[in-house]
Parts: C-alpha cells; structure tokens; sequence
C-alpha cells in the first residue's frame, strides 16, 4: 500500500486512526498495539502476501533470540548469541538482495556455472533487517532490555516507517508506544502531523513524480543524449531522488505524529552542503547513524590514528554503497562518496566561516564549496541511476563531448503533464511551431523551482514554525487538492527498490 493512493489516504489511514484512539480512549491499551500492529502488517502484505511470511519469520527468529538472551549469565554465550544474530540478520539480506549479484561474479570470475535465481526483493527487507539488527547487537553487549511480544512487533512493523525507514532504533520508540499520555488524541501533534504529511505528499507527487518523466526517458536514451540534456537528465534525477526520498521521510514523520509518535529526522537540506561530509550529515542521518554506531565505533573509528580513521571511513561508504543495491555501479558510487569523505576528514581544504575540529591549510568561499560539492554529488549519481556500468562510462563522454544535438526538445517533451494540457492546446492552435520551446521553458521551470525550494524552508521547518495560519491552512489545503486529482499516475517509491 503506497501513502500517495486513494486507499491509504482515504480508508486504511482513517480506520487505523480511529481503532487507534478509540481503544486507547477505552483503556485497551495492549489491545490498541496489537490493532496497530495488525493494520501495519495488513499496510505491509498489501503489497504482496508473500512478504508477510518472511518479516514474520524475521521478527520471530529475532524475538526468540532476544528471549534466549534473558537466560545468559555469561560473556561468551552473549558473543554467540551477537554471532548467530548478526548471521541471521545478514544472511537473511544476503539471500534475497545479494545472492544473485555474488553467485553471478564468482561465474564470471572462476568459469562456473552456478544457476542464479532470481529471488524477488522483499519490500523494505533492508530497513527492517537494520533495525532488527541493532536491537539484537545492543541486546547481546546489554545495552537494551528484552521487551514483550507485542511490543517488539509495533516497534517492528510501524507502519509509517516499515519499508522506506528511516532506520528506527528499539530506545527511542517502544518508550512512546509505552507511554500512555501518548494515546490520547493531541490536537496540535494531529495538525503538525497533517501538515508534514502534505508537504511531503506535495514533493512525491507534484515534484519527484513529474521529474521521473525526464529522468526514465532520459536514461533510456542514454547514448543518443547530448552534453546539454545529459545536464538537464542528471539534476532532474538529483532532485527526483530527492523529493521523492525526503517526501517519503515527510509523510512517515507526519503519519507518527498523528499518532503522537516522533520519529527521527532522515534529512536536514542536504543539497545545501558545502563539501560532501557536512552533505552526509544531512543525507539519510539514520542510515549513517546506523552505520557509524555498528561498524565505524567497534572497528575503531577516529581513535586509532588517522590512516586507520581513514580505512574506516571508507569501509562504511563502501557498505552503504553495497546496501543501496546489489550492483558494481552501487558499489562504485559508494567508493566515490567514501574517498570524498576522507579527502574532507583530511583538512587540507575547508570553508570559510564555519567551525572546525582541525583547522584546515586552506579554505574556500562557501559558494565554491556547495558549486563543488552539488557538482560532483551530481556526477556520481551516473553511477547511482544507470543500470551498467557502460551507461554510467556514457552519461560522462556525453557530458564532457560538448556537442548539441537538440535532444533536449525531445526530452523535454516528456513533461506533458495533464496540468499543462490547455496550454499545449491552444499553442498547437495558434503557433504550432512554439509547443516544442514552451515544453522547454516548462522543463527549466521545474528545475528552477527544484533549486528554489532546496533553499527555501524545508518541510520540517515549515511544520515547526510557530502555529496554523490561515495563510498555512490554505497552503496546506490547496497542496493536499491537488495531490487527491492527480493520484491517478501513483507511483511506488524509488528507496522501495533498496
């Protein structure tokens, strides 16, 4: 079930709501989770009953292994524990997500002829393995206590944030799903919720939605594009996977609030980062967390010098890179966020005006940086998007050739858009030969809005500033409309597929 449907917005939301309150109105406490837990499985198997059988495998093996965990006395059964925990956990993502990708390169590598099997991704297996995986890590060093059933499972499978994160930690949710001053109905939470909820509907489907007709065009056409729509393609990807990753953060943080749960912030303007590691601080912050809690601390992190500071550093980019998907071009993207990351943790260069644990040799203006850092952000998206490597080596000969073919018309005209509809008609009317340029103008008026709103007030901040205005309740209002009529062209999500 996708949030930008008629389904969820106007049925399953509602009813989950209202059996919500109205069983902890009544007292039913633990009645109201298993209801909630029971809708957010219904919320999860909609997409496809067979995933049910593996999260409920996932959460009960998990769970069993917190319970053994109760009767250990003694260090080593713990590390046995931590072992077959973590082996689990990555076995289980291992066979669905990355068991083709390995087999088919040890074939490629020694000659064999293993058979692949083509296994069909489970939705959002890599967010709830994460977050399952950290409870069981922590549970095993003793860091976090063994919690009931029911419990364990809401934490889990919390809707808003089951299959597109952000990646949750045990400590700081099943506390709110604890505290009974949570579940009473809060106005205010309600109307926050409400607000970011269309703010990032508004961004999938005004804005991400409309960008992804550029972009699927555009990189299937990967080599017949010239250097100027190469351009064009690559910031209509940059901010699609933006708004539609962010929008879906929104809407996760604006579902939680309508049930008075506050979940953590998965983006804080990252396009406004001025060199790639502040971008990474700003950029899916849960994914990194995860990452540096689980693997960048326990292999040493900055404490053991500055080469192995440097290792480590690179080691988590590689896996995020890895985790994004099981493709080289993944693997290589990652590569090239990790070396640019050391490159900035080694202050050779800095930015003006902002603190620094080391000062830098030299620094830059801060306008130089962000130019820098969005530019080659940009770039190695080429990796992120393509489906091969050839196509990733072809996007840079297309934008370093300099020509111009005029493919940009042809791009461009992807956006025909049923809002644009009457103008196209009475063009094709009156100046036949203008259609092509105002499809055109059209297109760079998405960009130019994209680049406006990025430094703009983010959604968040928006929400958070001071109390409902009129002129907030219109904007909200007006947003909401029209996401409703143009539902029609749903569309999953793009962190759907990691």
């Amino acid at each position: 079930m996708l949030f930008n449907s008629f389904l969820f917005i106007f049925i399953f939301l509602p009813i989950t709501l209202f059996g919500w309150y109205g069983l902890n109105h009544y007292k039913h406490y633990e009645l109201a989770k298993v209801f909630l837990a029971g809708m957010s499985l219904w919320f999860y198997g909609y997409f496809n009953f067979y995933y049910l059988a593996i999260i409920l495998a996932s959460i009960a093996v998990n769970y069993l292994l917190s319970y053994l965990l109760t009767f250990s006395k003694k260090r080593w059964t713990n590390r046995i524990g931590l072992i077959a925990g973590i082996s689990f956990n990555l076995g289980l993502l291992f066979y669905f997500k990355y068991y083709d990708f390995f087999f088919e390169n040890i074939n490629l590598a020694f000659h064999t002829d293993f058979q692949l099997k083509h296994i069909l991704l489970p939705l959002g297996i890599s967010f709830f393995t994460f977050q399952q995986l950290s409870f069981i890590i922590d549970r095993c060093l003793g860091k976090a206590e063994h919690y009931s059933f029911i419990n364990y499972v809401t934490f889990v499978t919390f809707f808003p944030q089951l299959v597109a994160g952000p990646i949750v930690l045990y400590k700081e949710m099943i506390p709110q799903f604890e505290d009974i001053s949570n579940r009473k109905f809060n106005s205010e939470n309600f109307a926050k919720g409400i607000t970011l909820f269309t703010l990032g509907l508004g961004k999938k489907v005004l804005l991400a939605d409309v960008l992804a007709l550029v972009v699927n065009y555009g990189f299937a056409q990967t080599f017949s594009l010239d250097a100027l729509s190469t351009v064009v393609v690559i910031l209509a990807y940059t901010f699609e996977l933006y708004f539609d990753f962010s929008g879906y953060s929104d809407m996760a943080m604006g579902l939680g609030r309508m049930f008075n749960i506050i979940l953590p912030v998965n983006f804080n303007s990252p396009y406004r980062a001025c060199s790639i590691k502040e971008f990474w601080q700003r950029w899916h912050i849960t994914l990194s967390r995860f990452f540096i809690t689980y693997v960048y601390i326990p292999l040493g992190g900055s404490r053991k010098g500055k080469l192995r500071t440097a290792i480590n550093t690179f080691t988590i980019f590689l896996l995020s890179g890895l985790w994004h998907g099981a493709a080289w071009t993944y693997v290589v993207w990652g590569v090239i966020q990790g070396l640019l990351v050391v490159w900035d943790n080694l202050g050779i260069v800095g930015i003006k005006g902002r603190e620094e644990k080391h000062p830098a040799r030299f620094h830059i203006p801060a306008w130089l940086g962000w130019i820098f850092t969005f530019s080659v952000f940009n770039m190695s998206l080429f990796f992120f998007r393509s489906e091969s490597m050839a196509g990733a080596i072809q996007l840079f000969k297309n934008l370093f050739s300099f020509q111009y073919t005029g493919k940009i018309f042809d791009v461009a005209y992807k956006l025909d858009i049923p809002e644009f509809y009457i103008i196209k008609q009475a063009l094709e009317l009156i100046a036949p030969e203008m259609v092509k340029y105002a499809f055109l103008l059209l297109l760079f008026f998405f960009l130019a809005l994209s680049f406006f709103m990025i430094f703009r007030k983010n959604a968040l901040e928006i929400t958070e500033d001071g109390n409902m205005t009129s002129n907030k309740c219109w904007m909200v209002s007006i947003i909401f409309v029209w996401c409703v009529i143009s539902l029609s062209q749903v569309s999953t999500f793009l962190y759907f597929n990691f």
